[in-house]
């Protein structure tokens, strides 16, 4: 196994992911770093061992920061986190592909790009409802939208499991317990 395939999951003080989608991950060398700062403590270990002319170090697998981070009080307002606030659906039809968003009052017609007034849509339902107010196309976003927390955003973000989960992180990760909306 290349050193490269060896990311070690990051997990705030209190043993959560500081992030679930992205999943918070940091390359081999970026843990070792932080072990050698004495920023985190290891957790587990990958069987995987690089070398330097002086020593030996195991890669680590899950590392654990010293000091707790607290998660910001709200979510930043991003074309990416409406994407994960709406699972990745357009709101009007369901498709999962094409997307971008849609302003449920129109900014031609002084709508803001704001939480509550911004949905995901797929292309064509976007230019289907064009620049009309959703009663008058006649386009009704299946959740209406809202400023979701930090925490809605992680538990969306469980929703979306990387293709690939080591098993020294499965302990650490719950997306076997989340159920879609």
């Amino acid at each position: 196994m290349a050193p490269e395939s060896c990311p070690a999951l990051v997990l705030n003080a209190d043993f959560r992911p500081l992030s679930y989608f992205p999943l918070s991950l940091w390359p081999w060398q970026e843990a070792v770093k932080a072990v050698f700062m004495e920023r985190v403590n290891i957790v587990s270990e990958y069987d995987r061992v690089v070398h330097s002319p002086t020593m030996s170090v195991r890669l680590p697998s899950v590392v654990s920061l010293k000091r707790y981070v607290a998660p910001s009080r709200r979510p930043a307002f991003t074309r990416f986190n409406v994407f994960l606030r709406d699972y990745f659906r357009c709101q009007y039809c369901g498709t999962e592909s094409e997307l971008t968003f849609d302003h449920l009052i129109p900014r031609s017609r002084g709508g803001q790009t704001k939480w509550n007034n911004v949905v995901t849509a797929c292309a064509p339902c976007n230019l289907e409802k064009g620049g009309r107010l959703p009663h008058e196309a006649d386009m009704f976003p299946r959740e209406m939208p809202i400023e979701p927390t930090v925490v809605q955003l992680q538990r969306a973000g469980q929703a979306f499991p990387p293709n690939h989960l080591h098993e020294s992180w499965r302990d650490f990760l719950y997306w076997d317990t989340v159920l879609e909306p």
